[in-house]
């Protein structure tokens, strides 16, 4: 056991060391760390193992997830008022008009991507924008999703000229599906922002936007909207995940008004319904609560294998969209781009294999090594351990802080100097020369961000992330072993992990970028 204790931190320190001096990665700019890479990759390590020996002293008894600081804004009528009704109501009519908005200008606007309004707002304003709110703040996608809204403005207008029939097939969700439409949709996206060389080709985006609806909506029509939603629809999938770090959750205490919910078993382990939004949009009583962030990623509900590919793909398609603007990964492009000179077509050349290969094979990685640390778990606990499969799925959403950590260091610099575009695009969204609010000659600020300033953040947040994984580990394993003793030997393996990859996310966010 002592040569497992030592060798876990030596191992990463070890690899950290073997790290060079290196440049900050997000805004092209050229950054010379005060010190060598590896003191900041060994600080980092050094933070997260004295993290886990803190919480190890500090946290002890039997782990409740549920049982943490709650404050319920619902206590105020005003506020119940506001997010029933007269708020909510303008901002799903701008979700909707920007649905339109976006396709309509995709399809229609110029084919310039700088000058169209569609990429900037899919990719930087919405993608990377919503993503960072929603993980911060809660789950506003969950109130103004745009195919949700219109699909229930359908249904009661449906619901008014026929209210004996019901709207849609009705089929039951197939439950061994779980949420694999999701897991390939996102996939598809990633592959679009990550591997198609056109990703940001308005006429391509418009069309992809224009099928994505239908698919949507056929999925609500034939399975019901709130099941299609929480299993198929994939923003509302990974953005519900992200909610799950945020500050605030919906809470619905009686069991009685989760009778009806699409979802069987709606209620976590410890009997609460928490983040459902179809028992929530239904229930007589309600909370809508603020909370200590992160601790609704211990609110699991059944972690089956979709869920666990879902998270593996999350966590390594941001991890290799940060690689994939390395030198190294530039190499490989190049590599496979002289193999295979003939392939002209922008779906299918040298770039995009290498670039697809990439996005199969790092999330592949991610799940043979955070199982191989499972596996190791298992071995030092011994016969009064979990078996592998449920250790896999017990402690996946612990990973969730390392990927958001990750989003923010990577797309921070994205979103402050790539997102001021949508200011002169506001006035000119289809790039003909208008100017409706006067800002179409808008000129990008890169001075709101600094090299220094991106290293220091980024560095910051990977490390806490990383040590809000190794808090949460924790309290899962509380759940698993008897014994503080059994509890701290099972983290040994997670804590090599959370070191490992910080120094990983240290080392690719130090490259300078290739794009």
């Amino acid at each position: 056991m002592k040569s497992i204790k030592l060798g876990l931190p030596l191992l990463a320190a070890g690899a950290a060391l073997a790290l060079g001096p290196a440049y900050a990665h997000g805004i092209g700019e050229r950054y010379d760390l005060p010190l060598p890479l590896s003191f900041f990759a060994v600080g980092g390590a050094a933070a997260v193992v004295l993290s886990f020996v803190i919480v190890g002293m500090v946290v002890k008894g039997e782990s409740r997830v549920t049982n943490y600081p709650r404050f319920n804004l619902f206590r105020w009528e005003w506020v119940e008022f506001i997010l029933s009704g007269p708020f909510l109501w303008p901002l799903k009519t701008l979700s909707v008009f920007l649905l339109w908005l976006v396709i309509a200008t995709a399809l229609y606007g110029t084919t310039r991507p700088v000058g169209n309004f569609s990429p900037t707002f899919i990719w930087v304003i919405w993608w990377v924008g919503m993503g960072f709110f929603i993980a911060l703040f809660g789950n506003l996608w969950a109130l103004v999703n745009p195919w949700k809204v219109l699909f229930s403005w359908a249904e009661g207008l449906h619901h008014w000229a026929f209210p004996e029939k019901g709207f849609g097939l009705g089929r039951e969700y197939p439950i061994h599906w779980g949420v694999w439409p999701a897991v390939i949709l996102f996939f598809c996206f990633a592959w679009i922002e990550n591997a198609f060389g056109e990703g940001s080709n308005p006429r391509h985006l418009g069309w992809l936007v224009a099928g994505y609806s239908l698919v949507t909506w056929a999925g609500m029509f034939t399975f019901g909207k709130h099941q299609w939603l929480k299993r198929g629809e994939v923003f509302s999938v990974v953005f519900g995940i992200f909610a799950r770090f945020s500050v605030t959750e919906v809470r619905v205490p009686e069991a009685a008004d989760c009778r009806e919910c699409s979802v069987s078993g709606c209620r976590n382990e410890d009997g609460e319904c928490v983040d459902c939004y179809e028992c929530f949009e239904y229930a007589e009583r309600r909370e809508f609560n603020l909370r200590p962030p992160g601790v609704g990623l211990g609110n699991p509900e059944i972690i089956g294998r979709s869920n666990i590919a879902l998270v593996m793909l999350l966590l390594a398609s941001v991890t290799f969209d940060g690689f994939s603007a390395t030198p190294e990964w530039f190499a490989v492009q190049s590599f496979f781009i002289t193999q295979f000179p003939e392939l002209t077509s922008p779906f299918v050349n040298g770039l995009t294999i290498a670039n697809t290969l990439g996005l199969i094979g790092f999330p592949l990685i991610f799940l043979g090594v955070y199982s191989g640390f499972c596996w190791l778990m298992f071995r030092i606990v011994g016969g009064r351990s979990p078996p592998v499969g449920a250790l896999v799925g017990g402690y996946v959403l612990s990973l969730i802080p390392i990927a958001l950590a990750y989003h923010y260091a990577h797309f921070l610099s994205f979103l402050l100097i790539q997102g001021q575009l949508i200011i002169a695009l506001v006035s000119d969204p289809f790039g003909v020369g208008w100017d409706l609010f006067g800002t179409a000659g808008y000129a990008i600020n890169i001075r709101v961000i600094t090299a220094r300033f991106l290293w220091v953040f980024s560095v910051l947040v990977i490390v806490a992330g990383h040590i809000v994984a190794v808090y949460l580990a924790h309290l899962r394993a509380m759940r698993h072993y008897p014994s503080r003793e059994l509890v701290l030997k099972s983290q040994l393996p997670m804590l090599g992990l959370m070191v490992l990859y910080t120094v990983v996310s240290l080392w690719i966010v130090s490259r300078p970028i290739t794009e």
